[in-house]
């Protein structure tokens, strides 16, 4: 069997036929335990995308090593000065101690929460080349949590619709992806409509300190997307 959508398969009772290898004998093994099976999202598309964004130089169309700009504030070390290096990283009090000029060495800020928000309404159950505009947001949501895991910071999880599903605290332990697959592979779509002020509370209680959110949804009308914005831009004045 080969199971085309995501979720829970149900089984019955099951028939085994079994033959000789002549097929002279053949036997009927019955068995009337239900079974439950879990059908998981796709983990192919989760694995290509990692190898993407670990490579250091990217070939395919579309893809391009871009600079950095900015200053990054996460300490990693003090080191000795050599030319090219940031006059403004000094660090004075080292350098008289050493007698030579030491610089602060920073690194790309770590630790950093990254959630994934998943509209499950009505909305969602476009289809779209074989599969709902939900179960792409789903299989996004595993493919980035996993690079977020990869590059050492903070994955979560929220879904909502007229009510609030799956919730995830961020963590980057390494079991937290597994927990991301089990809470994703359950979700169904619901027939009621996105209620963004439910949102806005369940954003407020689950996430503390300010994060990046990741949403997921999709607008019939542009009336429907005037009546939510006000609800993301007060999401927009503690999260980016």
């Amino acid at each position: 069997m080969r199971p085309l959508t995501r979720g829970v398969y149900q089984f019955g009772q099951i028939l085994v036929f079994v033959a000789t290898r002549l097929g002279l004998v053949e036997r009927r093994v019955v068995f009337d335990q239900p079974q439950e099976v879990a059908v998981y999202p796709s983990i192919i598309q989760m694995k290509r995308y990692e190898l993407r964004a670990m490579q250091h130089i990217a070939h395919e169309s579309g893809i391009k090593k871009t600079r950095r700009i900015g200053h990054s504030y996460e300490f990693e070390q003090i080191k000795n000065y050599v030319r090219g290096d940031d006059y403004r990283s000094i660090n004075w009090k080292a350098s008289s101690r050493r007698a030579t000029l030491m610089v602060n060495q920073y690194e790309d800020e770590r630790s950093q929460q990254v959630y994934c928000i998943v509209d499950k309404s009505r909305v969602m159950r476009m289809p779209f080349e074989g599969l709902s505009l939900m179960d792409y947001a789903i299989n996004t949501t595993l493919a980035i949590s996993n690079i977020i895991l990869k590059k050492k910071d903070k994955a979560g999880l929220l879904s909502f619709s007229d009510v609030i599903g799956a919730t995830l605290k961020a963590d980057r332990s390494a079991a937290q992806l597994n927990r991301i697959l089990e809470a994703l592979y359950r979700e169904k779509e619901r027939s009621g409509e996105s209620n963004y002020e439910l949102l806005y509370e369940g954003v407020r209680r689950l996430i503390g300190m300010r994060a990046l959110l990741l949403l997921f949804t999709n607008f019939e009308s542009m009336y429907a997307l005037e009546r939510a914005l006000p609800t993301l831009r007060r999401l927009g004045r503690f999260h980016l």
